[in-house]
């Protein structure tokens, strides 16, 4: 095992992204062959399929990226799904309603975010909250907020073809007679952005060696407050960005929901490789995780099973990989 980590091409790639990326073609040959088992005239070959776990992928993605951030100086940010679902409502009101724009309404969608990560980082930090309590407080400020600003009405994003309908081409775009998982590349797009802004930043540094120690950082003169606050911003801004590509894909959204894609944005960063005690933290295998819980959730509803499966799955494999990660912690030490 030693002699593999410490090949070039091993090191380079990420012993922990290679090893996730072997699972995730495992479990796609293992639904492959499974599926038409299990259920009549299933193809989870079929690349309608595989568009679909690209699609779910996008948003997912994005939240996870922005919870990336957070967990890797220490904290934990519960309230990402139900700020996706409030700035999704609030911009698409004034989108369908007050009839703005669409550019406006996304620069909103991505502002609403940032305010939450703002009231979020300035709690966390500066009023000295804990980040757990601080974001299930969030959680339940954005369901009420998206809930009282919408009259506890849904609200249902242009289609494409009409007037403000573009922005579904984010997602996907349709050419001659196949379509194209464009927000797929927008996500890796921006996942380098993040990748960069993590590992080659002053911003990254800071918020990584926070997560590490972060008394010893504050000692040598680093104002941690500041950086650590600018993590639940990104986290909330791609939140806001994670709203978008949310209606590309289900054109309505309901007030008060939300708390279930928490888990899964969660899930799929750990799953990544990034340490829930701070410090460690991998863009590559986020998005690797992101994937894994996209075609989990595919390959589930494939075989006909509830969802429900999926949450118990996902479950006992973050308490696996939250596990090994603090025994190998405690090993180093």
């Amino acid at each position: 095992m030693e002699k593999i980590k410490e090949n070039a091409i091993v090191k380079k790639i990420g012993f922990n992204s290679l090893v996730l990326t072997c699972v995730l073609l495992l479990l796609y040959i293992l639904f492959a062959i499974i599926t038409p088992m299990k259920k009549a005239n299933a193809d989870f070959v079929s690349y309608s399929r595989i568009l679909s776990i690209m699609k779910y992928a996008c948003f997912m993605g994005f939240l996870s990226l922005g919870v990336t951030f957070v967990i890797a100086t220490g904290g934990i940010d519960f309230s990402i799904g139900p700020v996706m679902f409030c700035a999704a409502l609030i911009s698409g009101y004034q989108i369908t309603v007050g009839g703005w724009p669409l550019v406006l309404g996304i620069v909103v969608s991505i502002l609403v975010g940032a305010c939450f990560g703002v009231i979020n980082g300035l709690l966390v930090t500066y009023a000295g909250l804990p980040s757990f309590i601080t974001s299930m407080a969030s959680m339940m400020l954005a369901k009420g907020l998206g809930s009282v600003f919408t009259k506890t009405q849904s609200v249902s994003w242009p289609q494409l073809g009409e007037p403000n309908g573009w922005f579904r081409n984010f997602l996907s775009v349709k050419a001659g007679g196949m379509e194209f998982p464009t927000g797929l590349l927008l996500l890796f797009l921006g996942a380098a952005i993040c990748a960069v802004v993590l590992n080659k930043t002053m911003l990254g540094r800071y918020i990584l060696c926070i997560g590490s120690n972060r008394e010893a950082v504050r000692l040598s003169g680093v104002n941690t407050k500041k950086w650590e606050t600018l993590a639940y911003v990104i986290c909330g801004m791609m939140a806001g960005i994670a709203a978008i590509f949310f209606v590309a894909q289900n054109t309505t959204v309901q007030p008060g929901l939300g708390d279930t894609f928490n888990n899964e944005a969660i899930a799929g960063c750990v799953m990544g490789g990034t340490s829930m005690t701070g410090g460690v933290a991998s863009i590559g295998g986020t998005l690797i995780g992101v994937l894994i819980i996209a075609l989990l959730q595919e390959g589930i509803m494939a075989m006909g099973f509830p969802i429900h499966y999926q949450y118990v799955i996902t479950g006992i494999i973050v308490l696996i990989v939250v596990w090994a990660d603090l025994r190998s912690r405690r090993r180093r030490t």
